[in-house]
């Protein structure tokens, strides 16, 4: 393997934040005295505990490097794909060992007025950002929350979407690669303001008003609005979330609508499952009278289920459907089954830092619609994934 400009540079990265890091933990070593080598172990003093969080200034500091080898049975090579795991996200590079991502955060709680800044670098941003050249930031907003306004909160800026049952960062998700649903069935992040407004105990409702989807800006002049609404009890939680507005340059036509919702149920501290359901739809555009408004529609489902057997050790499972109905979103008519089990291992005297996954997943078409070898197209794919994840953020 090759190590070009990218990589080096994404290797400095990581080694420089992880030593900043380092040095923010380890507390500076007392002064040697003469008789040091007879002292006994007892008089040596103990380090003082982690302060948590690192801040600078008011910004605390977390982050995370997070890198995996894939492998897969047909062995795409890049003259036929780029060397690809056909319909993956962030994992997407096969054969190959990878950075998915290094981000570093700064955030600070509004209290009344915050601020929070993700900044990503790796595969994982190339994917996210998109066209965006040189656009290393995944979040970046400031955020209001008036003491008296009894819980009501507005972010404003750049900020990931609320639809989804997972998302981008591996380590918050049970599975390391990202389901069908969340790399075609939503967006990534929205730009614009998004509020939130606790209406009951257990309710919270907000209203987004953002450029589309994935844009920073948009020529059209149109927003999308979004509805949010997130029911919380003990055993579940019910997340409803409708998206819709204009997504075509230069006319206000060509709606693009979404309605995604997750149930999550919580059993006991142990055992988590959820159930994950999507409906989209996107209207081509109409520009003076010109075009067909040809309406696309996309749909899907995902199962999942997570069991910690100890504070060290999970296995999660996942399984979802997915039918392309335009092929609209992957470039194809089809339906898609895909089936992924995952078992992770924190080390003992590391738990909350060291996060590593074995994971096997399997992905089927109704059409011959995956890359193996050079020519060959197949209905099917499966892949075994090791993720590394290194947590930089002290714990008590």
């Amino acid at each position: 393997m090759q190590l070009n400009g990218n990589r080096i540079l994404l290797l400095v990265a990581g080694m420089a934040i992880a030593t900043v890091m380092a040095g923010a933990q380890t507390p500076p070593a007392a002064p040697a005295t003469p008789d040091a080598a007879q002292a006994p172990a007892a008089a040596t003093p103990a380090p003082p505990p982690l302060k948590f969080p690192w801040k600078v200034g008011p910004m605390a500091i977390t982050g995370f490097i997070d890198g995996y080898y894939t492998g897969n049975n047909n062995h795409p090579t890049y003259s036929a794909n780029g060397q690809i795991n056909d319909l993956y996200n962030f994992n997407d590079r096969t054969d190959d060992v990878e950075l998915s991502a290094a981000k570093l955060t700064l955030n600070h709680d509004p209290a009344p007025i915050g601020a929070h800044f993700d900044f990503i670098y790796g595969r994982t941003n190339g994917l996210v950002n998109a066209g965006l050249q040189g656009n290393y930031i995944e979040q970046a907003f400031i955020s209001l929350k008036p003491p008296a306004a009894k819980g009501f909160e507005a972010d404003f800026g750049k900020f990931v979407t609320s639809a989804g049952a997972e998302v981008i960062e591996a380590k918050d998700n049970w599975n390391y690669s990202r389901s069908l649903l969340f790399a075609w069935a939503i967006p990534y992040f929205h730009t614009g303001v998004r509020t939130s407004m606790p209406v009951t105990k257990t309710e919270t409702v907000g209203v987004q008003l953002v450029n589309g989807w994935n844009n920073v800006t948009k020529n059209d002049g149109w927003i999308t609005v979004g509805l949010t609404s997130a029911l919380v009890l003990p055993k579940y939680t019910w997340d409803l979330n409708v998206y819709t507005g204009p997504e075509h340059a230069t006319t206000a036509h060509g709606y693009r609508n979404l309605v995604d919702t997750t149930l999550l149920l919580t059993p006991n501290t142990k055992f988590n499952a959820y159930i994950n359901y999507d409906y989209g739809e996107n209207h081509d555009a109409v520009v003076n009278g010109l075009g067909d408004n040809k309406r696309n529609t996309w749909q899907g489902f995902a199962l999942a289920a997570h069991e910690q057997f100890k504070a060290t050790m999970a296995v999660a499972g996942r399984y979802e459907f997915f039918d392309d109905v335009n092929g609209f979103e992957t470039g194809a008519v089809q339906h898609l089954n895909e089936f992924t089990g995952t078992y992770e291992f924190k080390p003992p005297k590391l738990p909350q830092s060291l996060i590593s996954r074995l994971e096997y997943r399997h992905d089927q078409s109704n059409v011959p619609f995956f890359h193996k070898s050079s020519t060959e197209m197949v209905d099917g794919q499966s892949t075994v994934t090791v993720g590394l994840i290194l947590v930089l953020a002290p714990h008590q």
